[in-house]
């Protein structure tokens, strides 16, 4: 491993199906972003419900809670490519739906909700697909770039969306968004190319997609490995989820909120490039503890009440630590059984958005009883704290234990 060469970007871009995996993400983030701030901008127009507004900018994200827990098998019982270009078709529909349907804002939502269910499936065919179009180091290379296109196309998303709104509506924006998802849909149907289901065996009905879904989680998770970086994965970004959370209370303006909210994602794209670009395989291993800690550091600072300057520069890198994800991925590929890749791709991608939720939520609890500014800084030493009592999985493997990329992943238990 320590003298393995490190991929470069150049090598990544160079792999056809990796271009069209990375430009039909930009496409899916930025419109989602679009997706999310007009139905919010919608409903509030409709209700006059703040309430029922932030519900509507939330409520895409809930539905990975129930479809990552019953359907994930489906991202190995069916092929990727089609599974992608159906998630993409399902957002036309959902978003013209949306904007011309004339739907009472109980029925918006429940549509969102519902639909929003197979997400989990249709970004684990997504994910599952990766390690198959770019082995070895190259892998984590690509993780890197999405990460950076991910916070990059969220910025994007919002700025675009909100021209929209301002020029069309929400209307005009959510047509936007459906332009964009069968926009994608044609890049990944004509774009990538047909590969067969992981798992052969497709009988049964949605029922046997439950079961199979319970059982895999059930031995992904009793697998101490595949556990550990699990853990590793969902844990520290918890609590800066929950400190970002309480950025507009702290600040009590929007627009003062949304300035450190955009230097987060900032600089999460630098951390993502950092060190995706200039630290070697070993190195980036050795860097997860480090940076898993520094998730929660900056965030001890608003001890001292800084203003909307100070608070954006602690955000920025709080948020670079999440770079710490890249020196599990590998690991992560070579600890799970290749016929269930897009599962546990899956269950990991769950874990990461219900944790969001939930760290907002308890650290929304600990901002309401005391002061935001106090939540904030319990929430970075919680994630301080977290990402040491999670040391093991964070550290690199032993060498006897390790994989190097010329050999192809062969446990499947």
């Amino acid at each position: 491993m320590s003298t393995e060469r490190a991929a470069t970007y150049g090598e990544v871009f160079a792999v056809r199906e990796f271009r069209v995996l990375f430009g039909s993400f930009a496409l899916l983030v930025s419109g989602d972003s679009i997706k999310m701030l007009a139905l919010s901008v919608l409903v509030y127009a409709e209700s006059g419900s703040p309430g029922l507004a932030a519900a509507a900018y939330m409520v895409g994200w809930l539905p990975y809670i129930v479809g990552g827990m019953f359907l994930l098998s489906l991202a190995d019982r069916l092929p990727a490519r089609g599974l992608m270009v159906v998630g993409e078709l399902v957002r036309v529909v959902v978003c013209l739906l949306l904007a011309y349907a004339g739907l009472p804002v109980w029925a918006m939502l429940a549509l969102v909700l519902v639909t929003g269910l197979f997400s989990p499936v249709f970004g684990a065919a997504r994910s599952a697909m990766l390690p198959d179009v770019l082995p070895g180091d190259a892998f984590v290379l690509g993780r890197s770039l999405l990460g950076v296109t991910s916070a990059g196309a969220q910025i994007g998303g919002l700025a675009v969306g909100g021209a929209f709104l301002a020029a069309t509506g929400p209307q005009g924006a959510l047509a936007a968004t459906a332009a964009l998802s069968a926009f994608g849909a044609l890049i990944l149907r004509f774009g990538l190319p047909s590969s067969p289901p992981r798992q052969t065996d497709r009988r049964g009905s949605a029922s046997g997609a439950v079961r199979t879904t319970l059982r895999v989680n059930r031995l992904l998770l009793a697998d101490r490995r595949v556990r550990g970086l699990l853990l590793a994965s969902w844990v520290p970004p918890l609590f800066l989820a929950g400190g970002e959370a309480m950025i507009v209370p702290y600040l009590g303006g929007q627009g003062k909120a949304g300035v450190v909210l955009a230097a987060a994602a900032a600089g999460m794209a630098v951390g993502e490039f950092a060190v995706g670009r200039f630290a070697a395989p070993a190195l980036r291993e050795r860097l997860s503890l480090p940076l898993a800690v520094l998730l929660g550091v900056p965030w001890l600072g608003f001890l001292a009440a800084p203003g909307v300057g100070w608070a954006a520069a602690l955000a920025a890198v709080a948020a670079a630590g999440l770079a710490y994800q890249l020196g599990l991925q590998r690991r992560f590929v070579d600890a799970v059984p290749e016929d269930v890749r897009g599962q546990a791709f899956g269950l990991l991608s769950t874990g990461l958005m219900t944790g969001q939720a939930v760290g907002a939520a308890l650290i929304g609890v600990v901002g309401e009883v005391f002061s935001p500014r106090l939540g904030i800084v319990v929430a970075g030493a919680a994630g301080v704290l977290a990402a040491l009592a999670l040391w093991r999985p964070l550290r690199p493997e032993p060498a006897p234990e390790r994989i190097t990329a010329d050999q192809a992943p062969t446990r499947t238990s």
